[in-house]
């Protein structure tokens, strides 16, 4: 006759291996260790929760740069509290060159003691009642910046331009630039997309007339040298200043300009 296996002498000889003794109904495991591996889950669960956030996050941020690009007039709302820091009292008189002029002149309105200009170098957009408004006062415009502006020189303390001047051509940069510089009397910003970053959808070929060309930083030193522009170093000081406190990371480029006098 065959012999059956004595299986309680292996569930008791199985007792004497630690990992298995560790689950034994008659053992009970340290309240230390019960705390510590709570507070090691916890912490497991933390790192993997941070590294998931940040790798959804950085997902997101590259399809919507890829789908819509960077709009450095969107830039612009974010960088206005830095640019008001960074220029003071000149921050007192604006005109904002770019699209959605309406939206930036409102925010620039909000804060007490601001004058606020705008000039929609393509079509208006907005067809809210608050941009009805400003148009029909004269505060919002819409002028092809390839010509010259109906302002008088020095007109405004500061020109503040967006999603504007990568639509033009050398050529029409040429005369653009300058004219904008003319009517500020402290001084000239400029926003610009980074290369690489930003092109026209193709919806938007017919209402910017072509698609954005985006030119890198030592392009456009040299275009401001040869067009006679100055740039205004104590401006960027302070607006990198500015930025360092609030830890901000501009997503365009931006360049402060002396005016023409």
């Amino acid at each position: 006759m065959s012999r059956r296996p004595n299986t309680s002498r292996r569930l008791a000889d199985a007792g004497s291996i630690p990992f298995i003794s560790a689950f034994h109904p008659k053992s009970r495991p340290s309240p230390l260790l019960s705390i510590g591996l709570v507070v090691v889950a916890w912490y497991l669960f933390s790192v993997a929760s941070e590294v998931l956030s940040l790798c959804i996050g950085g997902a997101v941020d590259a399809f919507s740069r890829h789908e819509g690009g960077v709009s450095c007039t969107s830039e612009l709302q974010r960088a206005l509290p830095i640019l008001q820091k960074a220029y003071g009292d000149s921050m007192q008189k604006v005109l904002h060159v770019g699209p959605d002029a309406c939206s930036v002149v409102s925010t620039l309105l909000k804060k007490e003691g601001t004058e606020a200009w705008g000039v929609e170098p393509y079509e208006l957009d907005e067809t809210d009642e608050t941009c009805k408004s400003l148009v029909y006062k004269g505060i919002v415009r819409v002028a092809d910046i390839k010509f010259p502006l109906p302002y008088r020189s020095n007109s405004f303390s500061l020109v503040i331009v967006s999603d504007a001047v990568d639509y033009l051509s050398p050529k029409y940069l040429n005369k653009t630039l300058p004219e904008l510089a003319r009517v500020a009397a402290d001084g000239l910003i400029v926003l610009s997309g980074y290369p690489g970053q930003q092109r026209a959808k193709v919806a938007e070929l017919s209402k910017f007339g072509r698609p954005a060309k985006l030119r890198s930083s030592s392009w456009w030193v040299r275009f401001f040298t040869q067009s006679s522009l100055e740039e205004n170093e104590v401006a960027i000081k302070k607006f990198e200043q500015a930025a360092s406190k609030r830890s901000y990371q501009p997503a365009c480029q931006i360049f402060h300009l002396k005016p023409l006098h």
